[in-house]
This record gives structure tokens, C-alpha cells and sequence, in this order.
């Protein structure tokens, strides 16, 4: 059977556009991929990068202070959201435009609308054409959710913070995850009234105990107003009614007509800056309080893009959630369609749908089946402070096998010379028999930028005493991981 193309990709994200373009590009197919959005997918857009331009942009809120310490005559300055705005979604179009242009360049056709399954070998695009292939590539991604309670659309999602027309003066941020964390402390640094609830014991689930612990009382000192076993009850406008009528979601945020002060002009925070629903909330928790705020961000999940895909229609196999379910090669049930990335629900990180998309051209445009190798993946949470993760937490690592922990925590050169509080964490989780480490854990300033080189030498099975015979680097914080001599726990 003659097909139109080799392969067609339904998604334009990282993973989707580094597949199409290497299996053009490199290794010689006729490749074709439909977005129904915007190039870069959520990573580029709506997630990853502009994130962490907002990370750099809070983190100046401090240095003023800190350089004042050190003896610089220096005053604190205003955040213009405004001008801050502006270069952003420039960044972002010049990023989408480097994506499109890698696409055209290797020789793949790009169809912007969407595109739905219609049997193992056609796809159908939204204009009604349909398009076959001797391979269909799923990385649709995923997104956000609202949780299911009373009114939740009078409240935001992540996407929506990048569309905001100015800053809230306050927010209420529901969630305990990295997504509303994080966007808890880069919130709090340009100047906006931070409240987070969560309805967990503790922040940031899954991570190391001890270090999400050390992040969580990091985020209270910096004035974030954290509350665990804490969740909604209900939520209403400050006037006691929902919403009556008008647009919902990302379009009701961005078409808001809010009326302009000269605060606002400038891009301060201002009362009249609101979640574009209508007015200030009110919002009821389970801790018995009652607060009104301008905003509600629900960082309560996301979900893969699979709802009228014409995935399950084609045999397709959907995990409960709706997470397309592949084998270790990326393949689902029907042998012609695989997927990669968030649409997975496996490892929702940006460079790991990247090596999925290189392992799937490998396997079947290489002829070298590549399984994907999801052990040991470092990962970096933007708070402030900062945490980098790779291997085992702690309490997983005491459940496989006896294990002693190195760790030691400490206040910083930098910021203790300028009587600061801040304190930093580096720990190592080392397996007694075969000595390897099996998870280190870092919470430090730039600990993301820590944890990829930390990651080279535990992917590669390094032991503790590799780590010792290191010459440390002085003075720096990063010389404690490898002057840890003695354990502080053996188990």
C-alpha cells in the first residue's frame, strides 16, 4: 500500500517536532506533522521557558536588600509587568519561529490545524482532508485541569498566568505540586500577596522528605502564606454569586476589559487587577477561614490531550486518566501508531519526551529497537529556594535495601555575610552493600544547574567513595558533596 507520508506526527512539541524533524532530516522519511496551536508546545509556550524568565525576574526582588548588605548604595525598584510581558511574548514567538524553521529545513510539511486518528494508518485534519501514513506519531501533550467543584471557573490555570494583563495584588494558589509552588515563589518575588493551600501533610509530593520540608519553610520566611491540610470548600464572587454568563477560561482572561489605573498602566499590582471573572472571590476552606482574593490559580493537575482524539475508536488503549498506554518502545496496541511524551503520562519532562521522540526514530526508522530509559532521571524545582533531584528519595531508598544518608544543611557564605536565614541542603543516599549513591538531593541557589552534573556521576553508578577521592572546590556550597565523611543515619 502507498501511504502519503512515512510518519505524521500530531503534535508540535518537543518531543513531536524533534521526532519529525531527525526522521526527515537524518534519517531520510517523508515526514508531515499537524499542531493545532502554537509550535514548542508547553514547554516553549506555556511552560518551561516562560516560567523560568518569570524565575529570573522574581528573583531581583531580593538583591537590592542583598547588595545593600555588601555595601552597594543601591534602593529597591518597581517590576514593570508591562515591559516584562512584552519581551516575553517575544521571546516566545522568536522561539516558535526557530521551531518552524527547524521543521522546513529538514523537509517536514506542517499542517497548522488539528488532527484526529481515523483509522491505524489516517489521520483527518480539521478542514476535512485526511492524510495516510505507514506511521502515526501521537505527542499531543497535555494541560491543565480545573478541579470539579461549584464555580471553579471563576479561577485560573497555569497557561492563563502568561496571558495576565497585570498582576492581582493577591492570589490564592490551590495545590501542593512543583507546578504551584513554584509559581507560588515567582508570584510572591514581583510583588503580589501569596496564599497556597494544599490538602497534603506536605508540599511537594514524592520528593525527599527532608528536602521538600527545607523548601517549605524557605517559601513561609519569604513571607508566602503556606497552609498544609488545607483545601477548598466552596468559592463565589465577593458578592455571593457565580458567574452569570460571559466567557470561561484562557479567552475570559485574556479579552478581560479591566479598567486601567495609573498603577496599572505601569504594570504594578492593583486591586482592580483580577482573575477576570467578574471581581474579587471569596473563598472557604477547610481550616474554617474566609478570605477574599483577586485571583484563584488552581495547580491541581493536568491531563493528556486524548479527549476526541479517535484514539480508543481505532483500538488505541487509554489508562484511566486518559493516557495513551505504550510499551517500552513507545508502541500502543494497534502496531502502526505509537506516542511519546505528557499524552503518555509516563515522565512529564521536557527532555524526556525529546529522548522518546530520538528512541522511536531509532527503533523504527533505524531499524535499532531502543527501548526508553526512564532510571534515574534528574529533575529541578524552581522554588526559592531551588531543589535538584536525582535517584532515590530517602524513604524509597529505606524500603528497597539498607542504606546510610550523608547529609548536612547550612546557611550559605553569601547570604549569611548579610545575616540572612536562608539555608541550603545537600544529601546523599548511599546503598550499604553495594556502595553506590543512590539519590542525591540538593536545595541551593542554581541546584538545578547542580543536579545535571550530579546526575552524570549517579547515572554512571558512582560510589561514595568516588565522591570522596573528589577534590572539593573552595570556598563553595557544592564542596560539601563530596567533604560528607560520616553518615547521620544508617538504616
Amino acid at each position: 500500500m502507498d501511504f502519503d507520508y512515512d510518519l505524521f506526527v500530531i503534535g508540535g512539541g518537543s518531543g513531536g517536532v524533534r521526532a519529525a524533524r531527525v526522521a526527515a532530516g537524518e534519517a531520510g522519511a517523508k515526514v508531515a506533522l499537524a499542531e493545532e496551536d502554537r509550535y514548542g508546545g508547553t514547554c516553549v509556550i506555556r511552560g518551561c521557558v516562560p516560567k523560568k524568565l518569570m524565575v529570573f525576574a522574581s528573583e531581583f526582588n531580593d538583591m537590592p536588600d542583598l547588595a545593600r548588605c555588601y555595601g552597594w548604595d543601591t534602593s529597591d525598584g518597581v517590576f514593570n509587568w508591562h515591559e516584562f510581558k512584552a519581551k516575553l511574548e517575544a521571546e516566545l514567538d522568536r522561539l516558535e519561529g526557530v521551531y518552524r524553521k527547524l521543521l522546513d529545513s529538514s523537509g517536514v510539511e506542517m499542517f497548522d490545524q488539528r488532527a484526529r486518528l481515523k483509522d491505524p494508518h489516517t489521520v483527518e485534519l480539521a478542514d476535512g482532508t485526511t492524510k495516510t501514513a505507514k506511521h502515526i506519531l501521537i505527542a499531543a501533550g497535555g494541560r491543565p485541569v480545573r478541579p470539579d467543584i461549584p464555580n471553579a471557573e471563576l479561577g485560573i490555570v497555569s497557561d492563563d498566568i502568561f496571558h495576565l494583563e497585570s498582576l492581582p495584588r493577591s492570589i490564592l494558589i490551590i495545590g501542593g505540586g512543583y507546578i504551584a509552588c513554584e509559581f507560588a515563589c515567582i508570584l510572591h518575588g514581583l510583588g503580589v500577596e501569596v496564599t497556597q493551600y494544599y490538602r497534603g501533610a506536605q508540599i511537594l509530593r514524592g520528593f525527599d522528605e527532608e528536602a521538600r520540608g527545607l523548601i517549605a519553610e524557605g517559601m513561609r520566611e519569604r513571607g508566602i502564606d503556606l497552609h498544609v491540610g488545607t483545601n477548598i470548600v466552596e468559592m463565589c464572587l465577593e458578592n455571593g454569586e457565580g458567574l452569570q454568563g460571559g466567557p470561561t477560561g484562557s479567552d475570559a482572561t485574556m479579552g478581560a476589559d479591566i479598567q486601567q489605573s495609573d498603577e496599572l498602566a505601569r504594570g504594578d499590582t492593583a486591586p482592580e487587577a483580577q482573575a477576570s471573572r467578574g471581581g474579587p472571590i471569596r473563598v472557604k476552606s477547610t481550616n474554617g477561614t474566609e478570605k477574599v482574593f483577586d485571583m484563584v490559580l488552581f495547580a491541581t493537575g493536568r491531563k493528556p490531550n486524548t479527549d476526541d482524539l479517535g484514539a480508543e475508536e481505532i483500538g488505541v488503549e487509554l489508562a484511566r486518566g486518559g493516557a495513551v498506554e505504550v510499551n517500552e518502545y513507545s508502541q500502543t496496541a494497534v502496531p502502526s501508531v505509537y506516542a511519546i511524551g505528557d499524552v503518555t503520562d509516563r515522565v512529564n519532562l521536557t527532555p524526556v519526551a525529546i529522548r522518546e521522540g530520538m528512541a522511536f526514530v531509532d527503533t523504527v526508522f533505524r531499524g535499532t529497537p531502543t527501548p526508553v530509559d526512564h532510571d534515574l532521571i534528574p529533575s529541578a524545582v524552581f522554588t526559592q529556594p531551588e531543589m535538584g533531584t536525582v535517584g532515590l528519595t530517602e524513604e524509597a531508598a529505606r524500603e528497597q535495601e539498607p542504606v546510610e544518608v550523608y547529609c548536612t544543611s547550612f546557611r550559605p557564605m553569601q547570604t549569611a555575610f548579610a545575616g540572612k536565614s536562608d539555608r541550603v541542603l545537600f544529601k546523599l543516599i548511599v546503598s550499604q552493600e553495594s556502595r553506590k549513591v543512590l539519590g542525591c538531593h540538593i536545595v541551593a541557589p542554581n541546584a538545578g544547574e547542580l543536579i545535571q552534573l550530579a546526575g552524570i556521576a549517579v547515572k554512571m553508578g558512582a560510589t561514595k567513595e568516588d565522591f570522596d577521592r573528589t577534590v572539593a572546590v573552595h570556598p563553595t556550597m557544592s564542596e560539601e558533596m563530596v567533604t560528607m565523611r560520616s553518615p547521620v543515619r544508617t538504616t
